[in-house]
Order: structure tokens, then C-alpha cells, then sequence
């Protein structure tokens, strides 16, 4: 079968892949599709076809590269709606291979990653339609995806982190929050597909390498050649990336203003213009200083503005703490929709997908009328508080799911079933609206009230949760260096 395009030639490779844009190979490859006998619910099946029918290769599972000779490995990868400049975002992470715990644990990044599978990325990016057929989606961009030094140090950091806790017996607690560009996402035909892993009889969820949701939103950006986005970086070159973490990098800005006041931070930074007389004065300078000490302007969120935190998917948490430590308030989470909740499963769930994210809380006390800077501290959620957060979750879609959101009415007040603060330790549901008239529709009409839709709601983290397992706590996030077990620990690595 003769070619149209040099299997072991990169540019070939690539610019043969670049004719699929604006093409559906549902369209182009109707007649044989059927030949493939596809699963209808394979999510990877377009890109089965791409190299079946387009490339005309076999997929494999070997541990080398799809073009091996090219070094080029293939992936297609969803675009959903524009952002607000108008441009294509990722619908979610783009998940690699397959975590192996068992030969994880002999192997380094060098062999592993660097000249495996993920080391050059062929992309092919479609427009993803939601109700359609995945086979039929436009291709709408195409490109590789080589990653720079500064990105391959970060990368290895984080290559490492997941090892070192595959190491600890401690495959079963992997979460994507562990780490910054390089996650171990869930993966499998279920949320019950295990795999064993080594110096534990746990069985740990499946997992693959991904790269996070922001960081494939910046290849996408570097392939439409649309960085405009972009504005500042905290890793100016790899060498830096080397010897220091992020989290080192953005706790040094901090360290020397920890311990001055708001007032002191406002002549610093030159916040003056911040009206001090209106309400939540002290919320927006608070705000103000952390957007300051990144250089970030005040129209924008540190997350947009900032590379790294735009490609960690770092969620900035800005609290302020009574004398006594606890949080003035709850901290909130994005409002969900009733209607979606009730067709999630928890692995897919929005609320999951935030809890592991890493977060960076930068703290605030107040001393009477002054608000001091106590802290600042990188943290994601550990894996025995996602499970505790899961049951609210898993109640709250049962109520809406049932029908069943409001308890009793008392004159013209509602109280519902949602769990409440006294249900769990970590999370609860409460109002999050402009006022009772905000709403979403229901997917089941509500018993009690016959409402067809209800205030909005959102999941919140208990003030209580933030004071005693984030602020009071300076436990770091990193297991023991692999080194220190490799020792005590090669005997048993020898005999798998």
C-alpha cells in the first residue's frame, strides 16, 4: 500500500495531518467506518479512525512513539466554545498513556518520558459538538507539540512527584492537584477499573499521564500562533525551572511581606485608589495586593495573566481570618446546574475536577481594624477529604435527582434537604444566587413546592475545614524522596 506521506519524515508527517483541518473523517471515510466496528462509547475512536483510515496504520499499544522512526506521537483532543477573545479553549485534559505503577517505580523520566510516547505530540484538534457524533466533528486545527526546557523541568517535577508516591504504597492516592502540567488522571472502562501497585495490596484506581486542561489551553494558543493571552511568566529559562519549584518561586515574593498591614500594603503597592469607605474594602484590597505582588493588572484574574498558573490551572484563594482563625466565610465554588449533576458521574463531575485542582490561599488576619498578611501556601485537597466530599456530592444529585430539594416552607422562607455544614466535615450546599428569583430549571419538578426550577446553588468548603486542615497546618505535599527508599526498597524491586 503505497503512501501519501513519509512515515519516518516529521514535516511529512505533519503537514499530511494539517489537510485533515475544516475536513469530518465521518464524511470523508463513511463507507469504511463500519469496518472498524468501533465502540460507540470509546471516546478514542476518532482517532483510531484517523490512523486507521487517514494515516493508515494500526494503533498499538506498544510504549514507543505512533511514528516511531519520526518520534511523533498522535492525538486527537476536543475544542469547545470560544473564550471571551474569541478563541477556541480545550473541552478537557489531554490524557496520554497509561500509568504502569509496577514498572514506574524502575524506571527515570529520561527513558520513560523524554524518549517515549509523550515526548512529541502530533495534535489534531476537533470541534466538539455536544449530542453529536464524535466521528463527525470538523478537524479545526492540527500541529505538534514539542515542549520547551522551561516546561520540561516543570514536567519532570512532576514525574517524579507521582513516582516518589507510587514509592510510598500510595498509588491509591494519586490526585490530579498532586502536581502542575503533568497530572495521573482517572482512566478506564469504569470508575472501578484498578490496576495493582507495588509495596501496597491496595488495588489503585487506573490512571494516565495527562496534561491539564490549561496547560493543552496554551498548545492551543502556541499551534494558532494566539499568545496574546499571555502576559508574564515566573520561570524566565530552564535553568531556574531546575533549581527552583513554582511553589518556591511564588513563596519568595511573598516571605518579605508577611507580617504588614493592609494599610502598609496599600502604600506599597500604590492601591490608594480603592475607595476605603465602601463595603467589602478590605475583600478588593486584599485582592488588589496578591494581583500586585505578580505584576498582574487589577482588570485581570492572576490565573489569565500568569503562564504557569494559566497552564497549572491554579485557583487563587484570597482569605480573610477572624482573630480567632476561623475564615469569615465559607469559600465557594462555581454555581452547578441541576439539570447537569443529575447525569454526572463522579470520576467526570465538575465539583471533582475543582477539589483537584492545586490551589494557592494566601491568608489575611484582622487585628481589630487592620488586616495583617499571615500566609501564603500552596495546598490540594488529599485523597481522604475528595472521598468525604464525594458524599456530599452524591447526596445532592440523589435530592435533585428525587425531586426532593425543599424540606419544609415557613412563610415565605424555603429550607431545603441539600447537606448542610453539620452533614460533613469538608463541603456543604447552600444558596449562591443574587436573590431567591436567580434560578436553573430542574430536571424533576419538586415535590413539596411543585417548582419546575429553584434558586441556584453551589457547592461551598466549610470555613471550619479551611482554619483547621489548610491554614494550621504546614504539612509540605511532598512524600520522601524516592533516594531515601531505593535502599531499603531494591531487594523488593528486583522481584517483581
Amino acid at each position: 500500500m503505497k503512501l501519501l506521506y513519509n512515515p519516518n519524515d516529521k514535516d511529512s508527517i505533519i503537514s499530511f495531518a494539517k489537510l485533515l483541518i475544516g475536513k469530518s473523517v465521518g464524511l470523508e471515510f463513511y463507507q469504511d467506518i463500519p469496518k472498524l466496528k468501533l465502540n460507540s462509547k470509546d471516546k478514542g475512536r476518532l482517532g483510531k479512525v484517523i490512523e486507521e483510515l487517514y494515516f493508515k496504520y494500526k494503533p498499538n499499544t506498544k510504549p514507543e512513539a505512533d511514528f516511531k522512526r519520526a518520534g511523533l506521537e498522535l492525538k486527537s483532543a476536543g475544542l469547545t466554545k470560544q473564550n471571551r477573545n474569541g478563541n477556541f479553549v480545550a473541552k478537557e485534559r489531554l490524557v496520554l498513556n497509561i500509568i504502569d505503577y509496577e514498572s514506574l517505580v524502575k524506571q527515570d523520566f529520561e527513558n520513560d518520558f523524554l524518549t517515549g510516547k509523550n515526548a512529541h505530540l502530533l495534535l489534531v484538534f476537533y470541534l466538539y459538538e455536544q449530542g453529536g457524533d464524535i466521528i463527525d466533528s470538523i478537524i479545526k486545527l492540527v500541529g505538534d507539540w514539542p515542549y520547551s526546557l522551561e516546561d520540561i523541568e516543570i514536567i519532570k517535577k512532576d514525574w517524579e512527584f507521582i513516582k516518589q508516591k507510587v514509592y510510598n504504597g500510595k498509588a491509591h492516592e494519586l490526585s490530579e492537584g498532586d502536581t502542575f502540567y503533568l497530572g495521573a488522571c482517572t482512566k478506564g472502562e469504569n470508575a472501578n477499573s484498578t490496576r495493582k501497585q507495588p509495596f501496597n495490596t491496595i488495588p489503585a484506581k487506573q490512571r494516565a499521564y495527562s496534561l491539564k486542561k490549561g496547560y493543552v489551553n496554551h498548545i492551543i494558543a502556541s499551534i494558532s500562533n494566539d499568545l496574546t493571552g499571555v502576559y508574564g511568566k515566573l520561570i524566565p529559562s530552564a535553568a531556574i525551572a531546575k533549581n527552583q519549584t513554582i511553589e518556591e518561586i511564588v513563596i519568595s515574593k511573598f516571605r518579605p511581606l508577611i507580617g504588614k498591614t493592609d494599610a502598609e500594603l496599600v502604600i506599597q503597592f500604590n492601591l490608594d485608589f480603592i475607595n476605603s469607605k465602601i463595603k467589602d474594602y478590605h475583600s478588593r484590597v486584599a485582592k488588589a495586593i496578591v494581583k500586585s505582588v505578580f505584576g498582574v493588572p487589577q482588570d485581570l484574574k492572576i490565573e489569565d495573566y500568569i503562564e504557569e498558573f494559566e497552564k497549572a490551572q491554579i485557583i487563587v484563594k484570597t482569605v480573610r481570618l477572624k482573630e480567632n482563625n476561623l475564615p469569615k466565610e465559607d469559600i465557594s465554588f462555581p454555581i452547578f446546574k441541576y439539570q447537569e449533576i443529575v447525569n454526572e458521574e463522579w470520576d467526570d463531575s465538575n465539583f471533582k475536577d475543582i477539589l483537584e485542582h492545586k490551589f494557592l490561599f494566601v491568608f489575611f488576619q484582622y487585628e481589630k481594624d487592620k488586616l495583617v498578611l499571615r500566609k501564603v501556601k500552596f495546598w490540594n485537597m488529599p485523597y481522604s477529604d475528595i472521598l468525604k466530599a464525594e458524599k456530599v456530592w452524591a447526596k445532592t444529585k440523589e435530592i435533585v435527582s428525587k425531586g426532593k430539594i425543599v424540606k419544609k416552607v415557613i412563610g415565605t422562607t424555603r429550607y431545603t434537604n441539600f447537606p448542610n455544614k453539620s452533614f460533613n466535615s469538608v463541603s456543604h450546599v447552600r444558596p449562591h444566587a443574587k436573590n431567591a428569583s436567580d434560578t436553573y430549571p430542574l430536571p424533576t419538578k419538586d415535590k413539596k413546592t411543585k417548582a419546575k426550577e429553584y434558586t441556584k446553588h453551589c457547592f461551598w468548603l466549610n470555613n471550619t475545614y479551611v482554619r483547621d486542615e489548610i491554614y494550621l497546618i504546614d504539612q509540605t505535599n511532598q512524600p520522601p524522596k524516592v533516594e531515601k527508599l531505593l535502599k531499603k526498597r531494591a531487594r523488593k524491586i528486583t522481584d517483581f
